[in-house]
């Protein structure tokens, strides 16, 4: 509920932290202790800033992209779910999806030898 209305305090989001991960070993453990150290705030303010979406111009500007795109989704990701990933790759005229079984949010973690065999064939 703290999260859910923005009241969350270090200690719940060190709670919440097991879920954004496919498993929750001593490397998800390493990685989510320097989480801190990775945020940019002044960034994470603008993200959802008012103005800073605006659906119709983004969308017109993803389908002129001419590039091939690849969106690469966890499985267990609940931020960026397989679905909403496979929404945002339809986006792009050449866009395509690729989900990784059991990864979350950070797949590249939870499986790298798979993350580069997905990444290594889409640059192929």
């Amino acid at each position: 509920e703290s999260i859910a209305t923005r009241t969350a305090t270090r200690a719940d989001w060190a709670a919440f932290a097991p879920l954004y991960y496919g498993r929750w070993d001593d490397a998800a453990r390493r990685h989510q202790a320097t989480e801190p150290g990775q945020r940019n705030g002044a960034a994470a303010r603008r993200y959802n800033a008012p103005g800073a979406f605006e659906p119709p111009v983004t969308r017109a500007a993803l389908g002129a992209v001419t590039a091939e795109v690849l969106v690469l989704a966890g499985e267990l990701d609940w931020i960026v779910s397989p679905a909403v990933a496979a929404d945002f790759a339809a986006l792009f005229p050449r866009g395509r999806v690729v989900v990784m079984p059991g990864a979350a949010h950070y797949p590249w973690l939870d499986d790298a030898a798979a993350f580069a065999s997905a990444v290594g064939a889409f640059l192929a």
